[in-house]
């Protein structure tokens, strides 16, 4: 059971990426996938969660309207489109599965599997 992040690096603001991350020795399509963050000095927080079918999305208000998750199941990856980043989007970004269930999705605590993250630097 293993996440891979990857797809991070340096943008200007304003500017956009697209994080994946590719799934194996597991069937991620059964799972919420969610994606977090981490900026320097501050607690992980939530981004974005997919449902099961890929028909439900959550995001938080930061990302509202400039995120969007969404997975491949046939390729076992989950990506994030982020567009119109801003500085304060820097962070390093974790992709995680949950087996629980949709009411749980913003809690750090109900995902199983963990990523190893991906950083994002947003220059001003």
């Amino acid at each position: 059971v293993q996440l891979q992040a990857y797809g991070g690096g340096l943008v200007q603001a304003g500017g956009s990426l697209r994080l994946s991350c590719a799934a194996s020795g597991h069937t991620y399509n059964r799972d919420i996938m969610g994606w977090f963050r981490q900026a320097p000095g501050k607690e992980r927080e939530f981004v974005a969660a997919l449902s099961r079918n890929g028909g439900s999305t959550t995001y938080a208000d930061s990302v509202k309207g400039r995120f969007t998750i969404s997975r491949d199941n046939g390729m076992n990856t989950v990506y994030l489109q982020m567009n119109s980043l801003k500085p304060e989007d820097t962070a390093v970004y974790y992709c995680a599965a949950s087996t629980y269930i949709w009411g749980l999705r913003v809690r750090e605590a109900s995902y199983d599997s963990w990523g190893q993250g991906t950083l994002v630097t947003v220059s001003s």
